[in-house]
This record gives C-alpha cells, structure tokens and sequence, in this order.
C-alpha cells in the first residue's frame, strides 16, 4: 500500500471521524454532564468497537450483509432500538456528584467502555464508514494485510477526532451548570441523536 493511499485512508478517517453522527453527540452530552476523565472509556469504546467492525467488514462481513438481507435489517432494527434507548437516557440524564441522589435513585453515568464499543456494531455511520473504507482502500493481492492497515489507520486517526468532541462538551459545562441550561441541552442532543435514525428509514 503507497503512502499517497495510507495518506488517502487517513483523511477518509478524519472526515468521517469529526463529522456529527450519533457517537460524537453522545460524547458532546457525555463531556458536558461527566466531564473529559469519566468519557475516556466512552471514547476508547468507540475507537475499539469501529475497529472490530472494520476488521469484521474485511475479513467477509459485508458480502454475508450484501448476501442476506435479513440480517442487515435486523442490525437496522437492533440499532435504531438501541439509539432510542440511548436518546432517552441522555434526555433524562440529571448527574449530580453522588453514587445515588437524594431520593435513593440510581444516578447518571457515562457510557461504560463495552456499552460504547458495542454500539458501533448498531451504529449506521459506523457501517457505512467500514464499507466503504474496505471497499475503496483494501488490495485483493494483500488483502489481511490491507484490511490491518486500513484498520489501524482510521484507529489512528478516530482516537483523538471522536475526543475532541468530549472536549467541546467540557468546554460548555460552566455555560451549562444552570440545571434548566442542561436540562433543554441533554433533550436537544437527545432529538438530534434520534435525528441519526434517518439514514435507517431509507
């Protein structure tokens, strides 16, 4: 693989990686609420699950997804169900600095490392960045070695875009330490993180 394609690969992450998409607001919320410490696994998450869907779409993935429909509509069902649940979870999100609040309820958390990297195995962006990347950027006379390649690129590459995206919700927390502020800024990502559901409506 030249350096003009590694070069190539590198920008395709990068678009992909800090353009909007529903685990970019998730970590806008998440930054905002918990703070940039307590995303890191949020964020860690979301570079290892695109990872394994990369490496899953290389090794044979997408053509059994092109070759069974059925499946591709089930992971369309399983991750429009679950962005649904995340989007409540972000619109109700009240984190306050205890384990619980003052009524016993379990308070708000981040995503944990496994919730987050799950999710990009439902995430639609995540699919579509891992189809085309291997459709466009894999060699068929290397093509484990291409697929790796690819793979650590774009991990490369996502790492610190998808966190600079923690970073802009930190940098509103003093802005949004009014409750109500972050009460109707958790419900606006919450409709744009539902907003995402579009592409699956096609």
């Amino acid at each position: 693989m030249t350096f003009e394609t590694i070069l190539a690969i590198a920008f395709f992450a990068l678009v992909g990686s800090v353009s909007p998409g529903p685990s970019n607001f998730m970590l806008l919320a998440s930054g905002t609420n918990f703070g940039f410490r307590r995303t890191v696994p949020q964020i860690l998450g979301i570079t290892i699950g695109l990872s394994s869907v990369l490496l899953a779409v290389g090794l044979g993935l997408g053509t059994l997804l092109t070759a069974y429909p059925p499946l591709g509509l089930a992971l369309k069902i399983a991750g429009g169900a679950y962005l649904l649940t995340l989007a409540w979870r972000i619109a109700m999100s009240r984190p306050t600095s205890r384990s619980t609040s003052n009524d016993g309820a379990k308070a708000a958390r981040p995503l944990t490392f496994l919730e987050s990297a799950a999710f990009q195995w439902v995430n639609p962006k995540a699919w579509v960045a891992a189809l085309t990347a291997m459709a466009a950027y894999a060699s068929a006379e290397s093509p484990f070695v291409s697929v790796a390649l690819i793979t650590l690129v774009v991990a490369v590459v996502n790492l610190p875009s998808v966190a600079v995206w923690a970073g802009f919700g930190v940098a509103l927390r003093r802005f949004l330490s009014d409750p109500v502020r972050l009460k109707w800024f958790n419900i606006v990502m919450a409709l744009l993180l539902v907003a995402t559901l579009w592409p699956l409506l096609k």
